[in-house]
């Protein structure tokens, strides 16, 4: 090469150094995945919590973060209409129940059993230390049908008793006697189909099976007491269509 001296010509040395292979970009800035299973026997709700606990206390350097992705991530993007969902089927029942019996009190009675099953619910995911995941909230949505529909036999039946003529308490004694067994067996027949179900320990359909289990044991014992003092409390209006408490077929 012209106007090089030996002297002002340098050597260029090779060497191997690590570097990542692919660089991938999010919103123009660099990231890198980490990522890791849980082991069988923990919950990843737990992990999570204990990671992002230590990272909290790292000291990143300037310009760097992190973003907790995965399962947590699913969680958040599953989570994110659920109140629309809820909503929804909060108004749906109100709808049906006030087209079934005509009145807002009926309405009122028969959801009351609602945060009976719940308290079950919540405390079988606390015993069985499972989170409260998108489908355990599926499973609460299936729970609150179930508890509906057994409501609806008993207060739907103790209006029928008093259109014939049966006085508020002996016909809030006598449907609570009647159904009762029904909306008992019921429920065992459910409980008994969920327990295989349960006891796998699947994460996937397992925290449903607990939640319908523990909500259907709750308010099948709960809206014994509570459901009676509701109708007493809040008798609906009923059209007594004049016939003798002993023409009423009960059986």
């Amino acid at each position: 090469m012209r106007g090089l001296t030996p002297n002002s010509v340098r050597k260029a040395r090779l060497k191997f150094e690590t570097s990542p292979n692919l660089i991938r970009h999010y919103d123009k800035a660099r990231y890198a995945t980490v990522t890791a299973f849980v082991k069988s026997g923990y919950l990843y709700e737990q992990v999570n919590k204990s990671v992002i606990a230590e990272l909290d206390n790292m000291k990143l350097p300037d310009g760097y973060r992190y973003q907790a992705a995965g399962e947590l991530e699913n969680k958040q993007e599953s989570f994110g209409g659920i109140e629309t969902i809820v909503l929804i089927t909060i108004f749906g029942f109100i709808a049906v129940l006030v087209l079934e019996f005509g009145t807002f009190k009926s309405t009122l009675i028969v959801l009351s059993v609602i945060p009976l099953g719940v308290i079950g619910a919540v405390t079988m995911l606390l015993i069985t230390g499972n989170p409260m995941s998108f489908v355990a909230v599926i499973g609460l949505i299936a729970l609150v049908g179930i508890e509906v529909k057994n409501s609806i036999l008993l207060v739907d039946f103790t209006n029928q008793l008093r259109e014939r003529g049966v006085p508020l308490d002996e016909a809030i004694e006598k449907a609570g006697e009647i159904r009762f067994v029904p909306i008992v067996l019921t429920s065992l027949t459910a409980i008994g189909g969920l327990i295989p179900l349960a006891i796998e320990g699947n994460p996937l359909y397992s925290p449903l099976a607990l939640v319908l289990i523990g909500g259907l044991i709750s308010s099948t014992l709960l809206s014994r007491l509570v459901t009676p003092v509701m109708y007493k409390l809040l008798p609906p209006k009923v059209v007594v269509v004049g016939e003798k408490p002993g023409d009423i077929p009960l059986h």
